[in-house]
């Protein structure tokens, strides 16, 4: 976690002082922490806290450099020091602690002031800050504050026993400096329990060494005997005690030194980041409610180990692969199979592939007819072609308005399927064939095997085949068409664009659109807006042209129930407030 940890104290006589603290560094030492271990403090401090292990090891200069990293420090001047050491964590001439993360190859480096001048100066004035003004009722407790220019910072104020302090206690804090305002809230439960522990240790330890030495020598009654002196004096002469003093403990700082380096290792842990992709979309939404009917009708299964008797039509499949194979087979198991074969065995592999078979203006036609929701028919001998084919149009619509039929020995009407797979002998009606809401596709015999070159293997190709597309309402050359076939077809031409990206290029196409659809049900469907305002809408939307909206209102059959529940809800949620008041 990039982010300061500092230990503070209120000095009577110079004010909120920085007594102590850790940085985490991602780069080489500065040169106030050395590199030279002194042979008679080499000691290694190994700890494990929460699973964490880091070693710390007391690091030292030579005199010349710890007085040139001295002189040149940004902290105070000796001046304004306490002469007890009140104001001061370690002695002139120590370097401070390091501490190597051999998982990260991170070093946490704990001294009194940070050597950067940046970092000083925005550590000095968090400080100041949190013993001075930012306080919370009592004086004792932790409070938040801080601003993108100075940082935000985490502080808990608490008192340490002193039986030589005016009140018989100094005024201390710990406080967390870090630029991530959102990270540091985050972490606020976790910051508040491990620093209260730091804390309770302190004063346990300080709380000993006051009764000891109030024991010893009761300051109350030897202050209400003393005569009256006034107060500049007394405290001049009354110069702060170090915190070792007060908590006897000579290995203090060391030990605060890796207390604050696992607080700043593990406050990073816990907390990752994530690459959200934002809220699902209506293809999601369709899934879920598709898997979630198919739980309800297998848990609806009495379980009996009879047979059903067999379907005389076709199951539909509406945003989903699983269907009947012909009208004599019924059992999901069995069409799961048939359809994991076919995919193997697909034919066409992609939209930029079908439409250099069909030709530019065929696939062109086809693609208008399946955008626009018209029935779809392919007649052909070979399944695993009319699977293959539909398994690439689908992928130009929402789930949710793809219902599927793979293959059936009857015609079905086009209110049960979009897509249909026929075999050649079934008669499709004569108002079918000139209806300008159905396009055919005949797959037949070619007259000759160059007819198409060969793009794959010999047994998945296409030379043996010749594809005819009708329809009775043909799509003219010169006509616009809507947007998104457009786009579709700029993005299959585009030869610097892979396969995959042509896919992805599709999923976002049909988020926009689908974005557009949610728009425009609500202003219609939900507000009951008039007709001019809807027509300027679809004029901001820039869907205002004839084939633009029936493929909106097409679409909006494929919008999940979620969004529409949802949707209803929020809609309804404010008449009723209104009409309680």
């Amino acid at each position: 976690m990039n982010a300061i940890v500092a230990l503070c104290h209120f000095c009577e006589l110079h004010g909120p002082r920085t007594l102590f603290c850790t940085e985490v560094l991602h780069s080489p030492l500065p040169q106030g922490a050395g590199s030279g271990d002194i042979s008679g403090q080499n000691e290694q401090a190994e700890e494990e806290e929460g699973g964490i292990q880091m070693s710390s090891r007391i690091r030292s200069h030579s005199p010349a450099e710890g007085a040139s990293a001295d002189s040149s420090s940004p902290g105070p001047k000796k001046s304004d020091m306490c002469e007890a050491s009140g104001c001061r964590s370690l002695a002139g001439g120590h370097p401070g602690y390091v501490s190597h993360d051999k998982e990260t190859s991170i070093k946490y480096v704990s001294h009194q002031h940070p050597n950067h001048p940046q970092l000083f100066s925005i550590v000095r004035q968090a400080c100041v800050r949190s013993l001075s003004c930012e306080v919370c009722p009592g004086r004792e407790g932790p409070i938040f504050f801080g601003d993108e220019q100075h940082g935000f910072v985490f502080s808990h104020t608490f008192f340490i026993k002193d039986s030589l302090a005016r009140g018989f206690q100094r005024w201390y804090s710990i406080i967390t400096i870090m630029m991530d305002r959102i990270y540091l809230i985050n972490s606020w439960p976790f910051l508040l329990g491990k620093i209260r522990g730091i804390i309770d240790e302190l004063q346990g330890k300080a709380l000993k060494v006051f009764e000891a030495e109030q024991y010893g020598c009761p300051q109350r009654a030897q202050r209400m005997n003393t005569a009256f002196t006034p107060f500049l004096h007394q405290r001049n002469g009354n110069a702060a005690r170090s915190l070792t003093s007060l908590t006897n403990d000579e290995n203090l700082w060391a030990c605060l030194h890796t207390s604050f380096a696992w607080l700043l290792k593990a406050c990073g842990s816990r907390l990752t980041e994530k690459l959200l992709e934002g809220a699902p979309t209506e293809d999601t939404l369709v899934q879920m409610e598709k898997l979630a009917d198919l739980k309800e009708e297998s848990e609806g299964w009495d379980g009996s180990e009879e047979e059903e008797k067999p379907s005389s039509q076709p199951e539909v499949v509406e945003g989903q692969e699983l269907s009947k194979c012909s009208p004599e087979t019924s059992l999901m198991p069995d069409c799961n199979s048939w359809n994991v074969a076919h995919r193997r065995l697909s034919v066409f592999r992609s939209l930029r592939h079908m439409r250099q078979v069909l030709g530019a203006s065929a696939f062109r036609m086809l693609a208008w007819h399946v955008l626009m929701g018209n029935q779809v028919i392919w007649k052909a001998r070979d399944v695993d072609l009319v699977q293959s084919a539909f398994d690439v149009l689908r992928t130009m619509l929402p789930i949710g308005c793809v219902r599927i039929i793979p293959y059936s020995d009857q015609y079905e009407e086009a209110y049960r399927c979009n897509f249909l797979g026929l075999s050649p002998h079934v008669q499709i009606p004569p108002h079918i064939l000139s209806s300008e809401f159905a396009v055919l596709v005949e797959v037949r015999a070619a007259t000759r095997s160059s007819l198409y070159p060969t793009l794959f293997d010999d047994e998945q190709s296409l030379n043996k085949y010749e594809f005819v597309v009708t329809s009775g309402s043909p799509v003219a050359a010169d006509r616009v068409g809507p947007t998104i076939l457009n786009k579709i077809e700029a993005a299959l031409t585009n030869q610097n664009l892979s396969v995959d990206v042509v896919d992805q290029c599709l999923v976002c196409l049909k988020e926009e659109w689908m974005n557009k659809v949610k728009v425009l049900f609500k202003f219609t469907k939900v507000d009951s807006r008039p007709k001019e305002d809807t027509q300027k809408l679809l004029s901001i939307l820039g869907a205002a042209e004839e084939d633009n909206v029936k493929l909106l209102k097409f679409w909006m059959t494929g919008l999940s129930k979620t969004y529409k529940s949802h949707l209803m809800s929020t809609v309804r949620s404010p008449t009723s407030s209104e009409s309680r008041n």
